[in-house]
């Protein structure tokens, strides 16, 4: 282990978690993920609304989408034109982008007109507003995350990693759109769309689709709802993608794999076990401190 390992290190763990801070908010912002079903269940349940949607699958296989077209990109440009990685990288995470732009914009444009029977319109001005804010964070997060595996893979760098680029970008992708659907929506889903609803309280399945429509001034739009997920949603989510990144590759940094394998894998079980241990801690503390909610209990089971 030397300086250079760790310091590329502490700059992947740094890029991860701003990646995975710009995922859940390009999430928030399109209203994918975890919390989609709802905001597309509201215009039937009699809640039309001016949410964007643009699911068209899961966060995971979107983001592993963006991130491989952008590394594939990256890869041409540097091997056939000799372009230098920082402009490369940076033009495949624009291309990305643009990806994201289309299909945000197909789908929110295609979800919309098919609801059209329940009054729930086109709103050009969100489609406007919203899809560029979207591709903004979209291509902050795939700038991050083909860094990542550029370091990773790179001939001239210790690393070296054996996949090539674009495949350690896309299983990046997956990665961090799995943590950004699962860490950073519950504080989406949970506590924004259903602020009418008590927080932990759990949702009836009665109650499905009855999300909260007015913001603190108007209308509510899915900026409001980024803006709500800023302060933690996201922050939470780029410190578990950080977590993820550094710490697996912190085993690998301070154990040689080819000579050493046994403990990197050793100390990867390890890791996990101590983290869920953690988890569980932190849950029982939190529903002895914060819950049961028996006052609720007899609206819940109504």
């Amino acid at each position: 282990m030397d300086m250079v390992s760790m310091g590329l290190l502490a700059a992947m763990g740094a890029l991860a978690t701003v990646a995975g801070a710009s995922e859940d908010i390009e999430s928030d912002a399109g209203s994918q993920s975890n919390p989609n079903s709802q905001v597309q269940l509201a215009a039937q349940v009699g809640h039309p609304h001016r949410i964007y949607n643009k699911a068209i699958s899961g966060e995971p296989p979107s983001n592993a989408l963006y991130a491989a077209v952008a590394a594939v990109t990256a890869s041409v440009l540097m091997s056939g034109f000799g372009m230098s990685a920082f402009f490369a990288i940076a033009i495949g995470a624009v291309v990305a982008a643009i990806f994201n732009g289309i299909y945000a914009t197909t789908a929110y444009m295609g979800r919309n007109t098919s609801q059209a029977r329940f009054n729930q319109y086109v709103y050009l001005d969100v489609l406007r507003t919203h899809t560029t804010t979207i591709m903004a964070h979209a291509y902050i997060t795939v700038f991050c995350v083909v860094s990542i595996s550029y370091i990773m893979t790179a001939s001239w760098l210790p690393i070296q990693h054996p996949f090539p680029m674009p495949l350690v970008a896309f299983i990046w992708g997956l990665a961090i759109g799995a943590i950004g659907s699962s860490t950073g929506d519950i504080h989406y889903g949970a506590e924004r769309e259903f602020q009418s609803y008590p927080f932990g309280a759990g949702l009836n399945a009665a109650n499905s689709g009855d999300i909260v429509t007015k913001a603190e001034a108007g209308l509510r739009s899915s900026i409001d709802n980024a803006w709500f997920c800023a302060k933690f949603g996201g922050p939470i989510t780029g410190m578990a993608f950080g977590l993820t990144v550094f710490l697996d590759n912190w085993r690998a940094t301070i154990f040689d794999p080819a000579t050493q394998g046994g403990l990197v894998v050793l100390t990867g079980i390890v890791i996990v076990i101590l983290f869920n241990i953690y988890n569980r801690i932190m849950e029982s503390r939190a529903r002895k401190r914060y819950g049961p909610y028996p006052e609720y209990i007899g609206d819940i089971e109504a």
